[in-house]
């Protein structure tokens, strides 16, 4: 008869996980005192909902002290062309890959959901699903259960799927047995620390949220600091540049991938002109069922402005202006630099 473990590998196949692998609650006890020393350092920048609940994440029973094992997914996103290329189009905005399709709380979510359904009519077990809201370190879990090693950007990595990857977590009352963990196959690259263009990666596994382009795109909320704007380039939501000369990358394929994250064409490389003229429901309209709409038009339209001014290109200066008058201190202040630069 096939073991529990192996239906739970068979069934996250069917439901579109591409690895994954076990681990027991305690597995990974240093993340927690990572984490504490991170914060410490105050890397975690505004993100002020990391440290309120910072005990709760630093392991699984912090959360729930029933858990008794983890089960850790794998989601593929690899996409079929080079993130770097757009990198000289400065009047067209990038956009991270992981954000050009459906947003992946909600596919990777609707996959954990129909696999703990499964689980607890196999078993008769207690459990809970979490996909990147919750207070969970779910890097350090999929790595202790297996799945692949955190790379020297920090982002895990695996060896068939490369780092295009979304993380899934299930903490059950189940005990199963557990999987060795990954070991580390980084070796003396540091491709990933080289390609930052803030130098948010600091060293061999340590990041400064504050200088990451991710970071300041995203979870920023203020006037993104002035000596990090240049380095931006026309990077409007995210930045994919350490996950896209990682060497390990090779191995993924578009073909791997979930597609429900294909890259929506308007997606792909829109234009800055057309994005800085939009209003709030605009914004709404054309982000509805992505990942960047939780960000709002302000903070968008921010970051068109920073690549606006980046991008050399005097026509663009009508569709800056129109933002100087803003209601809003951090659009107006964006408008004022990039017309500076233009």
């Amino acid at each position: 008869m096939t073991s529990l473990k192996q239906r739970i590998f068979d069934k996250a196949a069917e439901l579109g996980f591409c690895a994954w692998g076990i681990a027991r609650v305690d597995a990974a006890p240093e993340a927690g005192d990572g984490l504490r020393q991170w914060i410490a350092a105050g890397h975690h920048g505004e993100m002020g909902w990391i440290e309120d609940r910072a005990e709760q994440r630093a392991s699984p029973n912090g959360l729930w002290p029933e858990a008794k094992s983890v089960i850790a997914l794998a989601m593929s996103y690899a996409p079929a062309a080079d993130p770097l290329a757009l990198a000289d189009a400065r009047t067209r905005g990038r956009i991270s890959v992981y954000a050009q399709g459906a947003d992946y709380h909600k596919v990777v979510k609707k996959a954990l959901k129909a696999m703990g359904r499964w689980l607890a009519d196999e078993c008769g077990c207690q459990l809970k699903v979490f996909v990147d809201t919750a207070p969970v370190m779910e890097k350090p879990l999929t790595a202790a259960a297996g799945v692949g090693w955190q790379g020297k950007h920090t982002n895990l990595l695996n060896r068939e799927h490369g780092s295009w990857l979304f993380l899934g977590v299930i903490y059950t009352t189940v005990e199963l047995e557990p999987d060795e963990p990954a070991s580390d196959h980084c070796g003396s690259c540091h491709r990933c620390i080289d390609a930052c263009p803030t130098g948010a990666i600091t060293g061999p596994h340590r990041i400064d949220a504050r200088r990451c382009i991710s970071y300041l795109t995203i979870e920023h909320a203020g006037p993104i600091p002035r000596e990090y704007r240049e380095a931006i380039g026309n990077r409007i939501y995210g930045c994919d540049d350490c996950l896209a000369v990682c060497p390990w990358n090779r191995f993924a394929s578009e073909g791997q991938a979930n597609k429900a994250f294909a890259p929506r064409a308007e997606l792909v490389a829109p234009a800055l002109a057309d994005l800085l003229a939009l209003d709030d429901a605009g914004f709404r309209e054309l982000f509805s069922g992505s990942p960047i709409k939780r960000i709002g038009v302000a903070r968008m339209t921010r970051n068109c402005l920073i690549a606006a001014g980046n991008s050399g290109d005097s026509a663009l200066r009508p569709a800056v202006e129109r933002h100087l008058s803003s209601d809003d201190p951090v659009v107006a202040d964006a408008a004022k630099w990039a017309l500076e630069r233009l």
